[in-house]
């Protein structure tokens, strides 16, 4: 069964009677919610890729669905991250993008080993895919450093101004380092904090891991996910101080907040709890951390 747990492991709106936090007022272009998955609940048109088994799939998360909850909270755009289960069939998301033009930017799953790799990176920007969505477990990241297919990817990631976007484990930081400082053009994200605190508190040897990749100007974090770390519960204030840390580090303009709906919703989770530990609950935060945090460090890498 495809839980919230298996994610975090393996036109514009038109927005009126908004529930805005008071520290952090928007404007008129609303917050932006750097992670989601949205797929649909038949398979006929957008199957499931060779090893994945629909019967173990959940109901679906759909653009209707995501709006529900986001709207309300003033958020106005959305990246979309391609779901595991599609593998490189990209259509339902670029589906997606396209009938709602303006509202997602895009992370694509692309098969690196591509003889027209470049080509595909680049008609993929053209459709407004920015990123690319890798998984970095020890082992993955391991052959990365001896894989020319990935060093490739990794400049022409830099030539497109595309992201690498890591879903990462603690213990692959080290080889994710090596990696920017040997292309340290190319942008490269790392998602739910490099999902430290996933088994438990917060590990300050694994957060000094994360915090090190801030030497490497292109690099950003997504502050994100917060129902599967530390305390795993709402308000989530246990992990201010690892949001601090990295503030301090990469600065607001190198961090952006994400739901990675539709999970942050389920098991009495709220949407409204995961954006408002940014808007509300952390006192370091100035006002224009937010924004960035909300709205600008997005925009500035998926839009």
């Amino acid at each position: 069964m495809t839980t919230r747990r298996h994610f975090i492991t393996t036109g514009t709106c038109a927005l009126t009677g908004l529930s805005l936090s008071r520290g952090a007022e928007t404007d008129s272009r609303g917050w932006i919610d750097a992670h989601v998955h949205v797929w649909p609940s038949e398979t006929k048109k957008y199957p499931v890729a060779k090893g994945y088994q629909k019967s173990g799939l959940r109901a679906g998360f759909t653009p209707e669905d995501l709006f529900a909850e986001c709207r309300p909270q003033g958020v106005s755009r959305i990246v979309l991250i391609q779901m595991s289960f599609y593998q490189f069939d990209n259509s339902y998301m670029l589906d997606v993008m396209s009938k709602y033009k303006g509202v997602f930017g895009g992370v694509a799953i692309i098969d690196e080993k591509a003889p027209d790799l470049a080509k595909r990176m680049r008609k993929l920007k053209g459709q407004g895919i920015r990123g690319f969505r890798v998984y970095a477990n020890v082992k993955n990241a391991a052959g990365w450093e001896r894989s020319a297919p990935m060093q490739a990817m990794w400049r022409e990631a830099a030539k497109n101004k595309q992201s690498i976007c890591c879903l990462a484990d603690p213990e692959a930081l080290p080889v994710i380092s090596r990696l920017c400082g040997k292309h340290p053009e190319t942008p490269v994200v790392i998602d739910h904090f490099a999902r430290i605190g996933m088994r438990g508190p917060v590990d300050q040897k694994q957060l000094d891991q994360l915090l090190k990749l801030a030497d490497f100007k292109h690099v950003t974090v997504k502050t994100s996910a917060f129902y599967a770390l530390g305390a795993k519960k709402a308000p989530y204030e246990d992990l201010g101080p690892m949001i601090r840390q990295l503030r301090d580090a990469f600065g607001a303009k190198r961090l952006m907040w994400a739901s990675d709906c539709p999970f942050q919703v389920e098991g009495g989770h709220t949407y409204r709890d995961s954006i408002a530990l940014i808007s509300d609950r952390l006192n370091f935060l100035t006002g224009e951390d937010k924004k960035w945090m909300l709205r600008k460090t997005a925009e500035r890498v998926f839009f």
